[in-house]
């Protein structure tokens, strides 16, 4: 049981073979999560098929062409409508900023959406909270208490008592 009395969420994560011996892997395992190999997505890819979400793991001293690196992106932003890029890198050099300007100034304005990570556990904690606030269940219960917050809010709102009295 989780500290908040709630049971730890755990759902599965379709990842791309070319990741099989990432260390994030053995985190997720750590945390029950069901982890499926594929080879069939594309390289570098975390897929979370509950809540809709895709990653793809970009790791800047890895790049060796940034024309094709592009593409890639473009076909990973392409396939999947909520998509987030992990820009794994500490951003103290050049080569590094250069990759991550090069990805903001190609996708700006698409629903790409860069995420930059240092660590594994920024990489672990980034996917899982997305994933989970975005998942069927969970997102169904933000819902509910936004909507239960909102009509507290306007029942309580001086306004809203002025104009019961004009009634």
């Amino acid at each position: 049981m989780a500290a908040d009395g709630e049971t730890r969420w755990t759902t599965t994560i379709i990842i791309s073979t070319s990741l099989q011996s990432h260390e994030t892997i053995r985190l997720l395992r750590a945390q029950q999560h069901r982890i499926r190999l594929s080879d069939s997505v594309e390289c570098g890819s975390f897929i979370f098929p509950l809540s809709g979400t895709a990653f793809k793991l970009v790791e800047p001293e890895n790049v060796k062409d940034e024309s094709a690196l592009v593409k890639q992106i473009q076909k990973f932003a392409q396939v999947h409508r909520n998509s987030f890029v992990l820009l794994d890198a500490p951003f103290n050099g050049k080569r590094q900023l250069d990759i991550l300007s090069l990805i903001q100034q190609k996708f700006f304005g698409s629903h790409l959406r860069i995420f930059p990570v240092q660590n594994n556990s920024e990489i672990l904690k980034g996917m899982l909270t997305i994933a989970k606030a975005t998942s069927k269940p969970h997102v169904n219960r933000i819902r509910h208490r936004m909507t239960l917050s909102k009509t507290h809010i306007i029942e309580r709102s001086p306004v809203w008592d002025m104009l019961k009295k004009l009634t």
